[in-house]
């Protein structure tokens, strides 16, 4: 048996990455959706990252781990916000793949199979595959917001993305830790991965409500919080100029 876990850990290919800050109510269903969908790509792992939760989802992450064997657990001491939640999540990630979605049920995670096959066919210059929601169920000032923020964006940056802000995501890890790290990183990786010299690939996934509580991220969506992220990003494309190809040389 022992063997056998070694051996499953090894052709582990997909890390499915979920940030979550008091989100008791949400963790239950989720899971078990997360798992279905993944079903079809195992063997894979579910990595949750507890933003320093103050409520019940430290134990009802307990509780789902006798449920779901294929379930991790990282815990952050105090929160630290979402983008380092997701890295923390990324760092802990086995898979060459990882997949990452909010932990409150708006994204479907029904939707990961197509995009893991989506960045998988676009080959090894393909980077991220982006998931752009329809359907959107914000409330209105908040759809508002963020299409203002992703129309400026869009605008300099030209990430031909329509919606970074989207949570569900499918990336190749060994793109992902090349990016520079900062807080807000997840809303602009596809001009950060465009960067690297990677393709982005993107597809349409229908938004839905969250299942319960409320929005405990996403003060992106107000500009003014991310204007100087959004500065910094472009300063960061400007002054990359080309991306080397590395080959390796042989000894004769």
């Amino acid at each position: 048996m022992p063997d056998q876990a070694v051996r499953e850990q090894e052709a582990i290919r997909l890390s499915v990455v979920v940030p979550v800050k008091n989100e008791a109510g949400n963790i239950a269903p989720l899971l078990a959706e997360i798992a279905a969908a993944c079903a079809p790509l195992s063997p894979f792992e579910i990595v949750y990252v507890d933003d320093g939760s103050t409520d019940a989802t430290p134990a009802a992450l307990a509780a789902a781990r006798a449920r779901h064997p294929e379930l991790r657990v990282v815990r952050h001491r105090e929160s630290c916000g979402q983008s380092a939640a997701v890295r923390s999540g990324v760092l802990a990630a086995r898979g060459e793949f990882v997949a990452t979605l909010d932990g409150d049920g708006q994204n479907d995670p029904a939707f990961i199979p197509g995009l893991v096959a989506a960045l998988k066919a676009a080959g090894p210059g393909a980077g991220l595959a982006q998931g752009q929601r329809v359907g959107r169920k914000d409330g209105r000032r908040k759809m508002i917001q963020s299409r203002i923020a992703n129309g400026v964006r869009g605008r300099i940056l030209k990430d031909a993305t329509r919606d970074t802000g989207c949570g569900l995501k499918v990336f190749r890890r060994a793109v992902y830790l090349r990016l520079p790290y900062f807080d807000a990183l997840h809303r602009f990786m596809p001009a950060l991965v465009a960067r690297e010299g990677f393709s982005v690939v993107h597809g349409d996934v229908v938004d839905r409500p969250r299942l319960t509580g409320h929005s405990n991220y996403g003060l992106f969506d107000r500009l003014w919080v991310g204007i100087l992220d959004l500065a910094g990003v472009w300063w960061l494309i400007r002054r990359r100029r080309r991306v080397p190809q590395v080959e390796q040389v042989e000894t004769e």
